[in-house]
């Protein structure tokens, strides 16, 4: 007897401790399998299109547009930040996050959004912007006053107007007397997240424990409730790692993030964080599903990408028909991140490019060839990929305009967020309004593209991205969980050649955006029997003899290729 009770106490403590397990494992922050087959599409809302005439891109014009974007292949939308706000950075400075901005319509139109673009097989990600709000949101309005009360800590002040620690302080005539610390712009306040190793000196530096940073820590959670409810699936956060000041290592901000995703997870399995953050390592360390590998740090986007940056030229970028460029910075930054992140922790996003930044298609870099070059390079990686609206039409970066919304940074990034081109129509289709009213101005060279041009021509760049993105969700090997071993990736050398693999397929990339002829010899590591094209450029050749590919590649082609 004493035997059967001491199995059954063995066979009870063994089902306890696989529970833990089991709860251990649960609690694990991993990403939603569906990120492995999302292909996003960035909508600037204001740009996008409008259905009220008033100039400005509203949310029912993204419902309108919902077709399109299906029939792209797309099956993940972020949006940038439709919040109530005054706009004087273009809505990153945030006045009420419950509450969407009224030139964009109202909550109702929102959801509808969520339901029709859920309808149809598309998530909807926000843009959440949590280190930092507008004047005139109403918490700093109240932490501004003199009398103490619930917000007085919740954004970060020095005790009085004498003390300016750094010019990140802005001197102000507000009842409470002190400064407020900024983030960005001086309408930015920062919100107090506390700091990772305060002063005590300094009375403004709480500890993270602190009863301000706690509630804004909570704020952040209830946010993301409301929205998800309300049909989101996710959010891009803005500027993640800089909420915690003063945080070594990110000790303290790791804890928030994980603290955060951590009750999302249990809430919303499907749900996805997308930081800006620029070192992915790093970020889904702290908890995020994804993150951006854009111009942030140097992580090699730059000397791949930007043939100019306001008014420096950069002769050295590799997608450049002078052929000077070295792709090893970016080559090496990407391989070292997915070691460090390793198998199903999380993933990288390489955008075309976003809303701070030049157009893909800038500076000499301005034909559809080139174009196409781009495109087959980012969708061949192993990350998740991302279209700036109009990027698949070759959409330009416009110099000369206006600054508008606080555009105006390293560049006037209001050259990147032109409205959307979709026909030769009054303002290219994007509004009915007058062009003066409008948000910005329509592109008006010569021969702008369009969509509605661009889907009648099997050659374009439209017809083009299309085809990369059925390969992408088509090749295991393309996938983002897919093997990278870059074969050439050396200075001044094209063309950059690189091989995709998975369990039961390898696909062979070669990518020659310069303007001269390049061949290659390398010597690789198994046998092939046969090569299937993909796609190619009309000039580029891959065959195998001896042990070695033997590569062929025009001026401004590429070649896609699977080996068995």
């Amino acid at each position: 007897m004493k035997k059967e009770i001491g199995k059954s106490l063995v066979l009870t403590f063994a089902l306890l401790l696989g529970s833990a397990f089991a709860t251990a494992k649960e609690k694990e922050l991993l990403p939603p399998a569906w990120l492995e087959d999302a292909i996003f599409y960035q909508i600037y809302p204001q740009s996008f299109y409008d259905t009220n005439s008033d100039g400005i891109g509203d949310i029912k014009g993204i419902t309108e547009k919902l077709d399109y974007i299906k029939g792209l292949g797309i099956n993940a939308i972020w949006m940038n930040p439709i919040f109530d706000s005054p706009f004087n950075d273009a809505g990153y400075d945030v006045r009420d996050y419950y509450k969407v901005a009224e030139r964009y319509g109202t909550k109702e139109d929102l959801v509808k959004l969520f339901q029709k673009a859920h309808e149809m097989g598309i998530r909807v990600c926000l843009d959440l912007v949590p280190g930092h709000t507008s004047l005139d949101c109403r918490w700093f309005q109240q932490s501004a006053k003199k009398e103490r009360n619930e917000y007085s800590d919740r954004y970060i002040w020095t005790p009085d107007a004498s003390i300016v620690p750094n010019k990140k302080f802005i001197l102000n005539n507000f009842e409470r007397g002190g400064n407020y610390m900024k983030n960005f712009f001086d309408s930015q306040p920062a919100l107090n997240f506390g700091y990772g190793k305060p002063n005590p000196d300094n009375s403004w530096e709480m500890p993270v424990t602190a009863e301000g940073p706690q509630k804004n820590k909570q704020e952040i959670m209830n946010i993301i409730d409301y929205w998800m409810n309300l049909g989101a699936d996710g959010f891009r956060v803005d500027m993640a790692a800089s909420l915690i000041k003063n945080d070594p290592g990110y000790v303290e901000t790791n804890k928030l993030w994980q603290s955060i995703r951590r009750q999302m997870q249990t809430k919303y399995p499907d749900g996805i964080l997308l930081s800006e953050w620029g070192n992915p390592a790093e970020s889904i360390n702290a908890g995020f599903t994804m993150d951006f590998m854009i111009q942030i740090g140097n992580c090699g986007f730059k000397q791949m990408f930007f043939n100019f940056d306001g008014s420096q030229k950069i002769d050295t970028c590799y997608f450049d028909l002078r052929g000077k460029g070295n792709p090893t910075i970016f080559s090496n930054f990407l391989t070292t991140q997915l070691d460090k992140i390793g198998k199903n922790k999380g993933y990288i996003c390489i955008p075309t490019i976003n809303h701070d930044r030049q157009r893909p298609r800038s500076g000499p870099r301005d034909t559809y060839d080139q174009l196409k070059t781009v495109m087959a390079f980012l969708f061949t990686l192993p990350t998740v990929p991302l279209i700036y609206y109009g990027d698949e039409i070759g959409m330009r970066f416009v110099e000369g305009l206006p600054v508008v919304e606080g555009s105006q940074t390293y560049i006037n990034r209001a050259g990147s967020r032109t409205p959307m081109q979709w026909a030769q129509a009054r303002n290219a289709g994007f509004s009915d309004a007058s062009p003066e009213k409008l948000y910005l101005p329509v592109d008006r060279q010569d021969c702008i593209p369009t969509v509605e041009e661009q889907q009648k021509d099997p050659n374009s760049l439209l017809s083009f991205t299309k085809e990369m993105i059925r390969l992408k969700q088509a090749h295991q090997a393309l996938k983002p969980g897919g093997g990278i071993r870059f074969l050439l990736s050396e200075r001044l050398t094209y063309p950059l050649v690189y091989e995709r693999t998975s369990e039961k397929e390898t696909i062979i990339v070669v990518i020659n955006p310069s303007g001269k002829a390049a061949n290659a010899t390398i010597t690789y590591n198994r046998k092939i029997t046969k090569i299937t094209p993909l796609t190619q450029s009309p000039l580029c050749n891959m065959q195998f003899r001896d042990g070695q590919l033997q590569i062929e590649s025009a001026g401004v082609s590429y070649g896609i290729y699977k080996v068995e």
